[in-house]
C-alpha cells in the first residue's frame, strides 16, 4: 500500500464541513490503495472536538502528534472566550471593535505571519524530515487553513524533494477577511511573497471552488486542480423518525458569524408570525453550533425569541438530523467581495439534505395541522411537491454558491437586501400541504439528484448526473491526483 502524508493542523476534526475534508478523504484512501500518515498538533486550539467523528479514523491510518505552542491561550485571558462583541465565530471583521480587541488583532496581525501558528513551523520540518528517514512515503499533503501548515510543507519539500500537494480549503491573500486584518505594508508584502512561493513550490495545487482556481491558475504555473469538498453517503443513510409535530423548521448548523447575519430574513419571519398567528406557532428557529451573540440579539430584537431554539454543538450525525428534518436550510454567506469565490464547506451536506431527507424509501410525513389555516399562496401549489427542504442562500447572487444552487436546483439565492418573505411564504404552504416527501438520492445512483418542481426552481439532473460530489467519489479523484505526482 503506498502511503500519503497528510499535515493538518484539525484532528480529530472539528464538525465543520470543511474541516472534516481530510477526516473523510483518510475514511476513504485505503480502499484506493493508499495509508494516511496524519501529523497534527497534540494540544490544538480549537472550538470544539467531534467525538462522533473519531470513530470515522480507518484502522489503516497513522496519526503523529506534536505539540504546538500558540498565544490563544493569553489572548482569551484578556479578552475573555467568545465574550466581547466580533470576538466569536469570526474575530477578524469589519464590525466595529473595542480598542482591546483593535490592540489584539493588530498584535496578531504583524507579530504572527502567516498566522499564530507559525512557531509551529520550524519544529515540526525538523522531526518530519527525521521521521521520513526512517518511514518514508510516496507524497506529501498540506491542508490550510491556517496556512503555516503549507510553510511545513514548503520546508519538507526543499529539505528532501518529497512531492508535495498544496491543499488550499480557503484563498489566502484573497480570503474574504484578510482585508480587515491591520497589516504593516512590509507585513502585507511578506504574506503575498510567501503565498507566491508556496504556489509556485508545490508540486501541484488544489482548490475547491472553480473560481479560486482560476485565480490561482492565473498566477502561478503549477497546475491547479479542482477537488471540492461534498457530503459522504454514510452520513445520510440513518433512518429517522417521522415527524408529526406540525413545526415549520428554519434551520442553521455549524459556525454563525455576526457577519453573516441575515436581518432581512429575521424582519420577515416577524412580519410573517404577525401577518398569521398559526406560522408564528409552527415556527421554529433551529440553530446548533455556535453562534456570536449578535445572531441572538437580532433574532430577540425581531421579536422572534419565542421561536428561537438554540441547540449549541451536536455531533454530527445529529447536525445532519437537523438539516434532513428542516423545511428551510439557511446558508448566508459572509459580507466581503472575496467571499463571492468560495463555497461554504457545509453547502454540499445542505444539498444532500435536500435531496434526502430522510433514509431510504422512507417518507417523512408531515401531514397539514388539522383544523389551522396555513401561509399559502399559488406558487406555493408546486412546491409542496418538493423532495427535501429549501436551501436559502443569502448573499451575493453573482456568488459560486449561488452558481451551484442554481446548477443543482437544491435552492436559492437572495442578496443580503433582498426580502425573502415570498420564499418563505411558499416553504411554509409546502410544509404545511405536502402529505411526505420521499428520498431522491441513494448511495448506489451515481451524482446528486433534485426533486423540485420546475416551476420552483429549476433543476438541470444531467448536469447531476455528471457531476458527483460524494466523498467516496471525490477521493477516487485524489487518488488519481497522489498517483499522478507521487511518480
Amino acid at each position: 500500500m503506498r502511503r500519503v502524508l497528510i499535515i493538518s493542523y484539525y484532528w480529530p476534526p472539528t464538525g465543520g464541513s470543511g474541516v472534516q475534508r481530510w477526516l473523510k478523504f483518510a475514511k476513504y484512501l485505503p480502499s484506493q490503495g493508499w495509508q494516511p500518515v496524519i501529523y497534527t498538533p497534540s494540544n490544538p486550539e480549537q472550538l470544539a472536538v467531534d467525538e462522533s467523528l473519531v470513530a470515522e479514523i480507518p484502522p489503516e491510518a497513522e496519526v503523529l502528534k506534536q505539540p504546538i505552542r500558540e498565544p490563544y491561550a493569553i489572548y482569551h485571558k484578556l479578552m475573555g472566550r467568545g465574550s466581547a462583541k466580533g470576538a466569536g465565530v469570526n474575530p477578524i471583521n469589519s464590525q466595529k471593535k473595542s480598542w482591546k480587541q483593535r490592540l489584539m488583532l493588530w498584535i496578531r496581525s504583524n507579530l504572527f505571519v502567516p498566522d499564530p501558528r507559525a512557531g509551529w513551523v520550524r519544529p515540526s520540518v525538523k522531526f518530519l524530515c527525521s521521521y521520513l528517514e526512517e518511514h518514508p512515503v510516496d507524497v506529501m499533503v498540506t491542508t490550510g487553513p491556517p496556512q503555516s501548515v503549507h510553510l511545513i510543507g514548503r520546508g519538507v519539500h526543499r529539505a528532501t524533494g518529497l512531492p508535495w500537494v498544496a491543499d488550499f480549503r480557503d484563498p489566502w491573500t484573497r480570503m474574504f477577511y484578510f482585508s480587515n486584518l491591520p497589516l504593516l505594508p512590509w507585513v502585507r508584502r511578506r504574506h503575498y511573497r510567501l503565498e507566491k512561493s508556496v504556489l509556485d513550490e508545490a508540486t501541484a495545487v488544489v482548490s475547491v471552488t472553480p473560481r479560486v482556481q482560476a485565480d490561482f491558475a492565473a498566477r502561478t504555473g503549477t497546475p491547479v486542480h479542482l477537488i471540492t469538498n461534498g457530503y459522504d453517503e454514510d452520513d445520510f443513510s440513518a433512518e429517522l423518525p417521522v415527524r408529526n409535530d406540525g413545526k415549520f423548521r428554519v434551520v442553521h448548523t455549524g459556525l454563525f458569524a455576526s457577519d453573516g447575519n441575515p436581518l432581512e430574513l429575521w424582519k420577515a419571519l416577524a412580519g410573517l408570525c404577525s401577518e398569521s398567528a398559526d406560522f408564528a406557532q409552527r415556527l421554529e428557529i433551529r440553530l446548533a453550533g455556535k453562534v456570536d451573540p449578535e445572531i441572538v440579539e437580532a433574532v430577540n430584537e425581531a421579536g422572534l425569541g419565542a421561536q428561537l431554539k438554540l441547540l449549541g454543538y451536536l455531533p454530527h450525525p445529529e447536525s445532519v438530523a437537523e438539516l434532513r428534518q428542516a423545511d428551510v436550510i439557511l446558508l448566508p454567506l459572509r459580507h466581503g467581495p472575496e467571499y463571492s469565490k468560495v463555497y461554504p464547506g457545509k453547502i454540499f451536506e445542505c444539498m444532500a439534505a435536500a435531496a434526502n431527507p430522510t433514509a431510504q424509501g422512507k417518507g417523512q410525513g408531515r401531514p397539514p395541522k388539522k383544523g389551522g389555516a396555513t401561509l399559502h399562496s399559488p406558487a406555493a401549489e408546486t412546491h409542496a411537491q418538493a423532495a427535501g427542504p429549501l436551501v436559502l442562500g443569502i448573499g451575493p447572487e453573482d456568488s459560486a454558491a449561488a452558481d451551484l444552487l442554481r446548477a443543482t436546483g437544491a435552492g436559492d439565492m437572495v442578496s443580503w437586501a433582498a426580502d425573502p418573505t415570498e420564499i418563505i411564504r411558499q416553504a411554509a404552504a409546502a410544509s404545511s400541504s405536502a402529505a411526505g416527501k420521499g428520498q431522491v438520492l441513494t448511495p448506489e445512483k451515481k451524482g446528486v439528484r433534485y426533486l423540485h418542481s420546475p416551476s420552483a426552481r429549476p433543476t438541470l439532473e444531467a448536469a447531476a448526473a455528471t457531476t458527483d460530489y460524494s466523498r467516496r467519489a471525490l477521493t477516487a479523484k485524489l487518488s488519481e491526483l497522489l498517483a499522478s505526482v507521487s511518480k
